[in-house]
């Protein structure tokens, strides 16, 4: 198959009192279905572009590789919508532990929902970049220039890689987790460093989205939208910052101020 972000679909659309057939632009939505050394591992719905990214930062956050050296071969077979990986080291997948929620407790803090692998892979952050304000807006700024997809659609998220000066590289899809893992398969392909980084995110931050942040090593989520309870609650534990609502020129800080310039000596108290 093509590996098309949208595609175009007739549609009949009631707008002035009257219906009209319009042509629109729909978001694709791909099933794909990782299988790792012969064993069917997860199946996730996708846009498919940059998939090979994809299932590198899926099962990095999901706790089978560490590094990108770790897979001997990996093949994206489009058509029927499989990846095929293998290990550089077999393991044996224990796939109850990858879907199985079970009430734990995070850096001995607040006690919540986690996956298995969530207690092998999040990380605290203990250093990260600080951000003035002025660029705080202008990264966000600079992500909405990016988001084409979505003004088309009005279906696709998007996420970047950023400095505080600057966009690395941004990736769209249909699911917001599915964006940071393509983000963080890229980054691991190239080596980059990722503790001075920012991500710039066009969703909601859930829980999910906040542990995959943790997962990259990153210190810091910047969104136009509006973050959960249980993420914040991560993000307290997890030494993340939290900016969300940032429309325009205003944004709310939930977590960590310290590391926005201005508010070095603010602290927020969190009740669990």
């Amino acid at each position: 198959m093509e590996s098309f972000v949208m595609r175009r679909q007739n549609i009949i659309k009631y707008r002035g009192n009257h219906f009209e057939e319009v042509d629109d632009e729909i978001a694709v939505e791909f099933p794909l279905t990782i299988v790792v050394d012969g064993q069917e591992f997860a199946t996730m719905v996708c846009t498919p572009t940059h998939l090979e990214e994809l299932v590198i930062g899926f099962l990095a956050s999901e706790g089978i590789i560490r590094s990108s050296k770790e897979i001997k071969a990996i093949a994206v077979d489009e058509h029927r919508g499989f990846a095929y990986v293998e290990l550089v080291t077999k393991q044996s997948i224990q796939k109850e532990f990858y879907a199985k929620r079970f009430i734990g407790s995070c850096c001995g803090k607040s006690r919540q929902f986690y996956f298995y692998n969530d207690m092998k892979t999040a990380k605290t952050i203990v250093h990260s970049t600080n951000i003035r304000v002025e660029q705080c807006i202008r990264l966000m700024q600079l992500l909405q220039e990016q988001s084409t997809d979505f003004q088309a659609t009005g279906g696709i998220h998007n996420a970047a890689l950023c400095t505080p000066n600057e966009l690395v590289i941004v990736r769209s899809d249909i699911g917001r987790h599915n964006a940071l893992d393509k983000i963080y398969g890229y980054c691991l392909q190239q080596g980059l460093p990722l503790s001075d980084k920012v991500i710039a995110f066009s969703g909601r931050v859930s829980s999910e989205v906040l542990l995959k942040v943790s997962k990259m090593g990153i210190g810091m989520i910047l969104s136009k939208s509006a973050p959960t309870t249980l993420a914040l609650e991560l993000a307290n534990d997890l030494g993340i910052t939290v900016v969300g609502f940032l429309r325009g020129h205003t944004f709310n800080v939930y977590t960590h101020p310290n590391k926005i310039a201005g508010l070095e000596e603010k602290t927020l108290q969190f009740d669990n």
